[in-house]
């Protein structure tokens, strides 16, 4: 029960980009297609997995024991790009369709917050592994989510006419707010 709990609660309640704001850049800069939403949410996902089993495991087994947890930050964000970078040369010489696939988006996810606030998050809220890898698992469905469904919207937005003084960046955050506004209604389903 708890996991689907850890599932319903970050995929519909407290989604990472739009309860959070976590990853609103690539939110907003990768959201222009269905094509491109849809990889860069694969990518994320299975890059956020690997970071958080990664950093879970740094966290309990090297800075808590040591006691310099202080350094949780800088050696996340090392650890997650260090796995970027060994997971594009894997994916360059295992799979290159894979790789090609993933394109541009494995490089961008280095710099992705949201990879880096989930590993964060998993050790505030204190989950053990499993919990940490449910808990990535369904943040990440919840931003592709989001992702997928404002790039159907900017899609069909880019099929109207619409008045200048909205068009372009205007027209995608007021539609972004509204998407917000609308997952606000699966609040008070879980805390």
């Amino acid at each position: 029960m708890t996991y689907i709990l850890i599932f319903i609660s970050a995929v519909f309640v407290n989604n990472i980009v739009l309860s959070q704001f976590l990853g609103i850049c690539p939110f907003l800069g990768v959201s222009k297609k269905i094509d491109t939403a849809l990889g860069m949410s694969g990518a994320v996902a299975f890059v956020m997995t690997i970071a958080t089993i990664f950093t879970y495991i740094i966290q309990k087994f090297i800075l808590e024991p040591l006691k310099v947890e202080f350094l949780q930050t800088i050696t996340y964000i090392l650890i997650i790009a260090a796995l970027v970078q060994m997971v594009e040369i894997i994916l360059k010489k295992v799979s290159p369709a894979l790789y090609q696939a993933l394109g541009v988006f494995l490089p961008l996810i280095t710099t992705n917050c949201t990879i880096l606030g989930v590993a964060i998050m998993v050790i505030q809220k204190n989950f053990n592994l499993v919990e940490s890898v449910v808990f990535a698992i369904s943040t990440s469905l919840g931003f592709g989510l989001a992702l997928i469904l404002f790039a159907g919207l900017r899609e069909q937005l880019g099929l109207t006419r619409l008045p200048k003084g909205i068009d372009g960046t205007p027209i995608s955050l007021i539609t972004a707010g509204l998407l917000a506004m609308a997952f606000m209604g699966f609040a008070g389903i879980v805390k």
